[in-house]
Parts: structure tokens; C-alpha cells; sequence
């Protein structure tokens, strides 16, 4: 086998693979076999028909058609791996040369992984921020299970802050009604500030039945780019008004809350879940920071097209996935923010490219640093998965698979590289 390297731009590989008529033998003898299996040829029983006869029966160019499949199945990733070349996705195969008797010859266009120069990874000194918490922060928990175990109760009076109101709501701007701006009955928790700034305020004082029109104006960075910054009108009609009736905060509420003995056991529960979810936070807050500085510090080859779509594919299902997670349909929200697919690609191209590098950058880090993942923990955390989705075939079907242990080997192995990082820095 001779093969030929030509390096392209956008970090493309074109190979040059000949087989000689010799190399070729094997795979000639693989595909006799399989055609004459699948073929019936009488006088002769399934895989037994001589060459001669197969190729009455075929035609010639159909058993080195063949032939040529099996050996670029088997002769591609050799080629690869001989010329110590990172190939990413699928190559895009054209055979140049196939004829009976002749030399084999094809070409192998495929995608390289691009080359990452690092900078110094090891100075890299994210901020460490304090993590403490305050007696506001577990205020505002228990005014939020308060909530969850309050009671609504309509209410004959004025609104005021802190109710609920149900309200039939038109919106306009220059008097032309906005696409998804009516609602009927629309709920609105007075004082949370779901909708433009001031809007609640003018609810304030209204009582059921009542009607009332206003101006306002969309803020200067409303997601809705169409929108932002314009003035808007209101149409407001208050169907009811209900009052929340929340529980006293005591020993009792404690039990039924949590089945904590005290409310004082309740706050220092509390106290944890929020240590360790800014724990988290300022975890991830960290990562980012290194990630930031690193891609900074480092220059990388040019990216292939492939890796930025395929990450572009992977951003728009993770958006779609949230998206359905909150019941709402991808087609409706896009409709609501006035965005096609592409006008999301086209938006979300460049923090796929960081994306990008920062998986290079994390890919050759672990490379140098010589991390590697034991099986066993791959075993573990599969182990782990499956029990957490052992109610869910479809998703035990894709934890089953070779791909998914990739995808969790790559995941633990980024970890390694954080925590090598983590420690690096402190």
C-alpha cells in the first residue's frame, strides 16, 4: 500500500491510497465469497460458484466494486493511524482508479484536528471570590417555601404588592397589536417583575372588573430586538385578584416543610443547600475564567467547518432540549422570538468556535499532562447512570453503547484536567 499526504487549508487532509493488484487479492476473495453467498447460481450451492461463472452471472465491476468497499473499510484507518493524523468525523471518499487487473487508487478527504499552541497554563490565576452565607440568602429561601405552601384566596380590594392577578392583556406599538401580545386571563405575581419594568406598578390600586390603558417602553437590551427600546402600549383588564396566605414561620411550618423538628434545624438545612450551591456556582465561575484566559493565551491552526457545525448542532439541541423541557414547542418559541435556525447559527457561530478551542486546548493539556481515565471509573459512573434512568429504555439503550463510554470517558477526563488546573492555581 502507498499512501500520499497532502495537507490542505482549514486544517483538511487530502490522502492518496494505491493498492496493487497483490494488495487487492484479499479483498477480491472477500467479495467472491459474499456475492456468491447472495447469489443463486444453479448447479452450484450458496458460496460455492467458481469466479469464472460469478462473473457471468455479476459482471466483473460489481466484485471489484465490492472489493474496493472492503478494502478502504480496512485500508483508511491504517493509512490514519501510519501518518500519526488526528482525524475527526467522517472522510469524503473518491475512487480514482478501479479496474480489473489494475492498481486500486482513492482519495481521502477528511478533517484534521487543529494544532493548538498553549500558553503557559500553568500561571494561569483565576480570582478566588469568598463564599459565605448571608442571613438575606436564607430569608429569601424560606419566603420561597412560604410561597410553596401558601394559600390563594380572592380578594375583594385593591390591588396591591405581593397578589396575584389574573388580567386579559393586549399590547401595542404604534397601535399595531404585537405577534403574542394577547392574553387572556394572563397571570401576573405583582412585585416579581416577569414583564417590562413599571408595568406591575400601574396594577397597583386596580380593583376586579376595571380596565386601564398605559404607555411604557420596552427596555434598551429587551430580547426581543425588534422591540427593544420602543414605546408600548397597554390594554389591562383585572378578571380577579388573589391574595396569598402563607404559612407562619415556626417550629410547625418547619415540620411540615421538611419534617425538621425546629425551625432553627430547617434554617441551618438551608444554610447548606445554599453553601453548596454557591459552591458550585463559584466552581464553574472559576472553570470559565481559566477557560477564558487559556484560549486567550493559546493560537490554534484554523478550524475546520465540521467541528464548529457539528458543536452549532449540539448548542441548538441543548437550547431546543430546554426549550421542550419547559413545555413549550421549539417551532413556537422560535416564532416568539422571531429567529430562524439559521439566524441562531449564524448568532451562536462565534461561542461555538470558543467552544471549540477550548476543547482543543483541554484535549492537548490532558495530552501532556499524560491523564488518562481507569476504566473503572468509565464502569462507575455507567453503573451510575443506568440507575439514575433505569425507568427510561430509550435512554438505558444509548447508555449501553460504545459511544456513550467515549462521551464519558471525555467528560471525566476534562475533569482531571480542571482539577489539575484547580491545583496549579491555588
Amino acid at each position: 500500500m502507498n499512501v500520499q499526504v497532502n495537507k490542505l487549508p482549514k486544517s483538511l487532509v487530502e490522502l492518496t491510497v494505491e493498492l496493487s493488484a497483490e494488495d487487492m487479492k484479499p479483498y477480491l476473495d472477500q467479495a467472491v465469497k459474499e456475492i456468491s453467498v447472495q447469489t443463486e447460481v444453479p448447479g452450484f450451492r450458496p458460496g460455492k460458484a467458481p469466479y469464472g461463472i460469478l462473473v457471468k452471472k455479476v459482471g466483473e465491476m460489481r466484485i471489484y466494486q465490492l472489493a474496493a468497499e472492503k478494502a478502504v473499510q480496512l485500508t483508511y484507518p491504517q493509512a490514519v493511524t501510519d501518518n500519526k493524523l488526528v482525524i475527526i468525523g467522517q472522510p469524503e471518499i473518491i475512487p480514482e482508479k478501479i479496474a480489473p487487473g489494475n492498481p486500486f487508487i482513492y482519495k481521502a478527504k477528511a478533517a484534521l484536528l487543529p494544532k493548538v499552541k498553549l500558553g503557559d497554563y500553568k500561571k494561569i490565576k483565576p480570582k478566588r471570590r469568598e463564599i459565605k452565607v448571608e442571613e438575606k440568602d436564607v430569608q429569601e429561601t424560606l419566603k420561597n417555601l412560604q410561597k410553596m405552601f401558601g394559600k390563594e384566596k380572592r380578594v375583594r380590594r385593591p390591588v396591591s404588592l405581593g397578589d396575584k392577578v389574573e388580567a386579559d392583556l393586549d399590547t401595542y406599538v404604534d397601535n399595531v397589536p404585537i405577534d403574542g401580545g394577547s392574553n387572556k386571563n394572563h397571570p401576573i405575581n405583582v412585585g416579581e417583575g416577569h414583564i417590562i419594568p413599571g408595568f406591575e406598578d400601574n396594577l397597583i390600586g386596580m380593583t376586579e372588573g376595571q380596565s386601564k390603558e398605559f404607555k411604557l417602553k420596552f427596555p434598551k437590551e429587551y430580547h426581543k430586538k425588534e422591540l427593544a427600546g420602543k414605546p408600548v402600549e397597554f390594554k389591562v383588564k383585572v378578571n380577579g385578584i388573589f391574595e396569598l396566605e402563607v404559612p407562619n414561620l415556626d417550629d410547625d411550618f418547619a415540620r411540615s416543610a421538611g419534617r425538621f423538628g425546629k425551625l432553627d434545624d430547617l434554617k441551618k438545612q438551608i444554610e447548606k443547600n445554599v453553601l453548596q450551591e454557591k459552591t458550585i456556582k463559584e466552581k464553574q465561575r472559576r472553570e470559565l475564567e481559566i477557560v477564558d484566559q487559556l484560549v486567550k493565551k493559546s493560537s490554534f491552526d484554523e478550524i475546520p467547518d465540521i467541528l464548529i457545525d457539528s458543536e452549532l448542532h449540539k448548542m441548538l439541541h441543548e437550547l431546543e432540549s430546554q426549550v421542550t423541557g419547559q413545555g413549550m414547542k421549539f417551532d413556537d418559541y422560535l416564532a416568539s422570538i422571531k429567529k430562524s435556525i439559521k439566524d441562531l447559527e449564524k448568532e451562536f457561530r462565534p461561542q461555538a468556535e470558543r467552544r471549540v478551542k477550548t476543547a482543543i486546548a483541554l484535549r492537548e493539556i490532558a495530552n501532556l499532562e499524560k491523564i488518562e481515565v481507569p476504566d473503572s471509573e468509565i464502569t462507575a459512573q455507567v453503573a451510575e447512570d443506568k440507575e439514575r434512568y433505569k425507568n427510561n429504555p430509550e435512554v438505558l439503550k444509548q447508555i449501553s453503547t460504545d459511544n456513550y463510554k467515549d462521551y464519558i470517558n471525555s467528560i471525566l477526563r476534562t475533569r482531571k484536567v480542571f482539577a489539575l488546573l484547580e491545583k496549579n492555581n491555588d
